[in-house]
């Protein structure tokens, strides 16, 4: 007769244990979310305004009923509450904005892009965050080489938003695509703006890298995502987001350079060293900038960002306090915007950088407000990424790559916010409060509240007091 007992040797192996169908249909629910985020220009490019309007507001709803089936534990204390303050402060300037119409319209998308990112974080672990977001890249890659191809190829010409061909030759940038996939021009994707489908595309290298190092299945399926990112990064042509990837992978490499202390007060050279080399850097690109964007082919003056920046500022000094009421993006209907600002002409609807932005719509208060979410974002982000994951005496446990994410997600923001206004919506944003009320809620790569919900939902069996 034939026994099993539980002596390893002898005891049947046993499968390892399998997600539930409602697991996997959470996290895909997930990547619809994250994808609308990080394609939400274009779904507007592709279906109007208005579909669009329709589709944010119908996902948060059915993200709002997933929440309350799935109940997961949220420690109230440790929500992002400046990023709540901020989100207030928008609100609140709807009692003295100038254009109270485009203010409600616009705090409509904040608010969800900021419930959205709440959501995300609190039904997902860490390694499903990641895992979620290198999913909804490639959504987003695959679609930008598909579509710029699909023009290429059967339209053999530009066309507009709505699928629509331009009857006769119009500015370039009006056009949806360019039809340059063939040409060596500047590719724009679904986004219709090759400064976007850059900033999404480091986003994806980014991802896919930190989930190639840590080790996930089919490792060559990345490493060719990450050439078609790669490809189509370079594609696009964007000074941004060149500076913006050259600044990531310092900040990868001081977390790296961090991660090898080993005494106390080890890093504070390091630290020195890098604010050195990051202040030289900064300076040397400013008043170097009429060399270093002659070679990147632009203008000194960022493509006609300084005198953008000028007529701002100008008229944020009217009402410096409060501003003039939240609007991001711009409504280009409302009058006092409707050709104000004309580049291309086309009314301009941001002002090119998240401070003055800011600074135009919600005064110094708001300013001050989303300095602090910032600074508390990436002071938190950057101890996730160097310190150690540590809960009990030992002090040697080994580092994740997936704490790499938020920190090098924020160095980029911060770059992209100094000439673009992006990461005040959409993934820039949600990707803030995402992350950050993450760290807080579970500080810790595979422990926390989430975490351990999550594996009970998954099956998985818990010790009694878990």
């Amino acid at each position: 007769m034939v026994m099993y007992t539980n002596h390893p040797v002898s005891a049947p192996p046993s499968a390892p244990v399998r997600e539930t169908t409602g697991h996997l249909l959470l996290r895909a629910w997930c990547v619809f979310v994250i994808v609308l985020a990080l394609g939400g220009v274009g779904l507007v490019n592709a279906v109007g305004p208005v579909a669009s309007t329709v589709i944010v507001v119908a996902t948060a709803v059915v993200s709002a009923v997933v929440w309350i089936v799935v109940h997961p534990p949220v420690a109230w204390r440790r929500l992002p509450w400046l990023a709540f303050g901020y989100v207030a402060w928008a609100f609140l300037s709807v009692l003295w904005s100038a254009w109270p119409a485009a203010s409600v319209l616009t705090l409509l998308l904040l608010g969800i892009t900021t419930f959205q990112g709440l959501f995300v974080g609190a039904v997902l672990t860490w390694r499903d965050v990641v895992r979620a977001v290198a999913s909804a890249a490639k959504w987003i890659v695959g679609l930008s080489l598909l579509f710029e191809l699909a023009v290429s190829v059967f339209v053999r010409g530009p066309i507009l938003p709505g699928f629509a061909l331009p009857a006769s030759r119009m500015d370039p940038i009006v056009y949806w695509s360019r039809d340059n996939l063939f040409d060596g021009g500047r590719i724009q994707g679904i986004f219709g703006n090759a400064n976007l489908l850059a900033s999404v595309m480091l986003v994806a290298i980014i991802v896919f890298a930190i989930r190639f190092a840590a080790g996930a299945p089919r490792r060559l399926w990345l490493l060719g995502w990450i050439v078609v990112a790669g490809f189509l990064f370079v594609r696009a042509g964007s000074a941004t987001a060149l500076v913006s990837a050259a600044f990531v992978a310092l900040v990868l490499a001081t977390v790296l350079v961090m991660r090898t202390a080993r005494r106390p007060g080890e890093r504070t050279r390091w630290y020195v060293l890098y604010a050195l080399v990051g202040l030289g850097g900064g300076a040397a690109l400013w008043f170097g900038r009429d060399t270093v964007f002659g070679l990147l082919g632009r203008g000194a003056d960022l493509t006609g960002r300084e005198g953008i920046w000028a007529d701002v500022l100008a008229r944020a000094a009217e009402r410096p306090f409060t501003g003039w009421g939240f609007s991001t993006p711009w409504i280009a209907s409302e009058p006092l915007i409707d050709g104000w600002i004309v580049d291309h002409g086309q009314t301009v609807v941001q002002a090119h950088s998240v401070w003055i932005d800011v600074f135009f719509q919600l005064g110094g208060v708001g300013v001050v407000l989303l300095a602090l979410v910032y600074l508390a974002y990436l002071w938190r982000s950057w101890f996730f990424a160097i310190d150690r994951p540590r809960w009990d005496l030992r002090a040697d446990r080994p580092y994740s790559p997936l704490t790499l994410l938020p920190t090098l997600i924020g160095a980029l923001l911060v770059v992209q916010g100094l000439t673009e206004s992006g990461p005040l919506l959409l993934w820039g944003w949600m990707f803030v409060v995402l992350f950050g009320a993450k760290i807080k809620q579970a500080p810790l790569v595979g422990v926390g509240p989430a975490e351990q919900s999550i594996a009970i939902e998954r099956g998985e069996p818990q010790s009694p007091g878990s």
